[in-house]
């Protein structure tokens, strides 16, 4: 393994070491760094926008980590915030190595190679990588985006859609089927976000709430897949449609744990809040 810079990675995983992680000298124990190196392959696969179950039965195989080896060139510290650096970087016929790195600012303190083996989950005898999840590994590695975001209509984009929405609304959130979609949908210009499986993975809808007035409702994202900007990709597709067809304003109702994710997007909020199947929400609004 030889020393690696930031500029060598795309990916990054941030963290702060806590006390559980550090020994009397308040120096991470050197196992915690494998810990490390697990949870950002996991922010890796979301990257990708490929939720990892998921995906896993649509290839008909799983990944097994077959070698780890770690090198210390210096210690984490109590309280320092860490960035945890992840490339792929060979693909072999069944093997994928992955390369990590550990960084404290610009100070490069461990490195890693984690090799990982596609094999049959029922066996875990080993089998080719498949060539769609090689072609996405490289492409990513290669700056390409992982999503596609396409705006249509209910006809085009209404069964995929549908199918993303009973699974945030009804399974996870409980609401009642019958609110998940109604007759505007028909009207509305839909937005969905697809991985490069064809996985629908996002969506939402812009309405015309009254002249010059966008709303924007029925966001919902892969629940595996949040926190890595599909929604702040989606919401923008519809604020741009919204302006070109000469929206002054956009307005939604959000969830009251979704504030702060539009506010960070410019939207403030208007009223008090009040409940809507169910849930307490705000209106926000953004100016076009």
């Amino acid at each position: 393994m030889t020393d690696s810079t930031r500029q060598d990675f795309r990916f990054f995983h941030r963290l702060r070491v806590r006390w559980a992680e550090v020994d009397l000298q308040k120096i991470v124990f050197n196992a915690h760094y494998l810990t490390y190196f697990d949870t950002a392959i996991a922010d890796y696969w979301r990257a990708l926008a490929l939720p990892y179950d998921i995906t896993m039965q649509a290839l008909a195989g799983d990944m097994y980590v077959k070698k780890a080896t770690v090198e210390y060139h210096a210690s984490a510290r109590l309280d320092d915030q860490l960035d945890v650096a992840i490339k792929c970087s060979r693909i072999g016929n069944s093997s994928i190595l992955f390369k990590g790195a550990i960084f404290r600012a610009e100070e490069h303190l461990i490195s890693c190679d984690l090799l990982y083996v596609f094999a049959d989950p029922a066996s875990q005898t080993s089998k080719p990588v498949p060539a769609v999840l090689r072609d996405i590994l490289l492409a990513y590695e290669a700056w390409e985006p992982m999503v596609r975001v396409e705006l249509g209509s209910w006809t085009d984009l209404g069964p995929s859609a549908r199918q993303i929405r009973t699974e945030v609304f009804v399974d996870e959130q409980r609401i009642p089927i019958e609110l998940a979609w109604d007759a505007a949908d028909p009207t509305a210009v839909h937005v969905l976000a697809r991985n490069r499986m064809g996985l629908a993975v996002a969506t939402g809808r812009l309405l015309q709430q009254s002249p010059g007035v966008g709303r924007i409702g029925r966001m919902a994202v892969n629940r595996v897949l949040r926190g890595s900007n599909l929604g702040r990709d989606l919401l923008r597709a519809l604020m741009q449609a919204a302006a070109q067809r000469g929206d002054h304003e956009v307005l939604l109702h959000a969830q009251r744990t979704a504030e702060g994710f539009y506010a960070r997007l410019g939207f403030v909020r208007r009223g008090e809040p009040f409940e809507e199947a169910g849930i307490v929400h705000v209106e926000m609004v953004h100016a076009l």
